[in-house]
Formats: C-alpha cells, sequence, structure tokens
C-alpha cells in the first residue's frame, strides 16, 4: 500500500511553535510565516479516523492553492509558494474568531434544521415550502464560531457585532468577500459539470488588512453536485450525486459510527482507505479539470522536510 503521512514532528529553520489540527499540522516560522502540511488524516464527525488516505493530503493542498491562486483578484490571501505537493507556505495572520459559512442550497445541516421545523438560521428567516437541495433565490451566510475544541456554533451576524467578535465594519467586508469568492467558485465549479453548494471560508488580518486564509473550495470545505441530472433528482425526490467527503461519513454510519459515546470506528482496510484515495483523486479532477499527477510517496515526511528547508533557508 502507498505510504500516508499521518503523523509530522518537524524541526524547521526559525521553528517556533507547531499546532496539530484534525488534519493540517501548521508549523510558525518566526512568527512572521505558517508552514501548514495538508496530511493524509481523515476526520469525520470531529472524530480523527485510525488510518491515513494515501494522496489526499496532496490532493487536498493542489486544490486549495489552485482555488487561492484563481481568487487573488477578489481579496488577498495568506499563500506564497507550494514548496511541496502537501505544503503550503504563507503569511502569518490574526485570525477572526469565525467561519463564514454560505450556501447556495438548502442541504446538509441546514436542511436537517428545516426538517425539524426551525425557520430561523443564524438570524436569517427561510421560506415555507423548500425542499431538500433546493436553491436558494439568493445565496445566504450563516457563520459559525471557531471553536477552540469541539463543536462550532451556529451565530447571528447581529450577535457576531453585539458581542465584539468582529466589528461591524470588518464583517460586512468579511460578507462582501464571501459573496464574491463564492459567485466565482460557482462559475468555475459550472465550468466543470459541477455546482458548488456550499463552502466556508477563513479569514485573518495582517498589518490592519483582511486577509483569506487556510483552504478554500476543496472537497473537505465544500459541498458538490453534479449539474448533470440535478433538476430531475430534485423534482423525484432523489439524492444528489455528491463530489465531497460525504461518501465517507455515509460509510460510517452505515456501519454504525456517528462519532457518539460507545461507538466503534469500523475496520479501514487497506482495500477500504485506497478505495478512498481513489475517490480523492476523482474529485480532484473533476473539480481542478486536470489529470492529477501522484507525487512520489516512498519516504513523505523526509521529501518533505528537505522541500521546505530548502525553501525557508531561500527566504
Amino acid at each position: 500500500m502507498k505510504n500516508a503521512l499521518v503523523k509530522t514532528d518537524f524541526n524547521f529553520p526559525g521553528q517556533k511553535s507547531v499546532y496539530h489540527g484534525k488534519v493540517r499540522d501548521v508549523y510558525n516560522i518566526n512568527d512572521e510565516l505558517l508552514v501548514m502540511v495538508a496530511s493524509d488524516r481523515i476526520s469525520a464527525f470531529d472524530v480523527i479516523l485510525p488510518e491515513g488516505i494515501p494522496y489526499k493530503g496532496q490532493v487536498l493542498n493542489q486544490i486549495a492553492a489552485k482555488f487561492l491562486d484563481a481568487t487573488s483578484d477578489i481579496v488577498p490571501n495568506w499563500k506564497i509558494a507550494t514548496p511541496d505537493p502537501m505544503v503550503t507556505v504563507g503569511v502569518r495572520c490574526e485570525p477572526f474568531k469565525v467561519e463564514m459559512v454560505i450556501r447556495g442550497y438548502l442541504t446538509g445541516s441546514a436542511w436537517r434544521a428545516y426538517k425539524a421545523g426551525d425557520r430561523t438560521l443564524c438570524g436569517i428567516t427561510l421560506p415555507e415550502g423548500m425542499i431538500e437541495n433546493q436553491k436558494f433565490e439568493t445565496p445566504i451566510i450563516t457563520p459559525t464560531t471557531k471553536a477552540d475544541e469541539g463543536h462550532d456554533e451556529n451565530i447571528s451576524k447581529e450577535e457576531i457585532i453585539a458581542q465584539g467578535i468582529v466589528s461591524k465594519e470588518d464583517y460586512e467586508q468579511l460578507e462582501k468577500y464571501t459573496q464574491a469568492l463564492f459567485k466565482r467558485g460557482t462559475e468555475m465549479a459550472a465550468e466543470k459539470g459541477l455546482i458548488l453548494v456550499d463552502t466556508k471560508y477563513e479569514f485573518g488580518k495582517k498589518d490592519g488588512k483582511i486577509i483569506l486564509i487556510d483552504e478554500i473550495h476543496t472537497p473537505d470545505s465544500s459541498r458538490y453536485f453534479y449539474a448533470d441530472g440535478y433538476a430531475e433528482r430534485l423534482a423525484k425526490g432523489e439524492e444528489q450525486r455528491q463530489l465531497s467527503k460525504e461518501f465517507v461519513r455515509q460509510w460510517l454510519i452505515q456501519n454504525g459510527f456517528q462519532g457518539k459515546e460507545g461507538q466503534k470506528v469500523p475496520e479501514m482496510t487497506p482495500a477500504y482507505c485506497e478505495s478512498v484515495s481513489e475517490r480523492y483523486i476523482e474529485l480532484y479532477e473533476h473539480i481542478v479539470g486536470e489529470k492529477f499527477i501522484k507525487a512520489d510517496t516512498e519516504n513523505v515526511a523526509a521529501r518533505i522536510e528537505h522541500n521546505v528547508t530548502e525553501f525557508l533557508n531561500k527566504q
């Protein structure tokens, strides 16, 4: 089986600290740069699953890099370079403590809440009589608080401003950027026969300027439907064909796991991990519209260490 990178423990030049997230490990270089390593770890239901998925980190890192480059005319972003297929190096910003979630369609957790009778989502009133996966007249922004631990919580624009989490001026700018990025992402998806259903953006501040940070428009942060057959499936009340990691969540649910206490993650055999890897590569090729070139996985950690160290020494 191909080698999957599930743990990193680098010591880069100028390194001050490291943060190990669910799937990304972020190295702070002299409080100026961040080295973000997209590992092959995979999470679902806020749980890191026991096995890594070969090439998953490369897929996510390269999709994010392409979309950051394709939207840099809308909002400045943190990316400086991708010295390795699994690594992005960028400027260190002070992150806003909210995630800007934008939804073009009623699906996922929003649909579950709507079905249960809720008609208000993050302070936005939703019309009666909507059905699952129906398109909103205009995309809605449903922010969440950025939790240090546990689940992110839904919050309204009014609460964010009233609690001083983000200033009114900054929040309104975040909204504008979010709408413009989603519009660009929607147009790019349509060119590939896809629908960008919903996604999230994270922003930070550097020298008083708002900057787009983290990944964008990847299958881990976004949901895509295939445009072909969307209307027919909607009319018949059938499930949409999706490009996201929803297929992993569905497999876990079918095998009795939803991250609840006492539940055990089903066995992830090498064959299953390989099949998930193939799905991620398929996602890449659909979303980007290019053939995926597999990087050498003989010794992933050594490759990353060499590439990043070489890059940092040139800075």
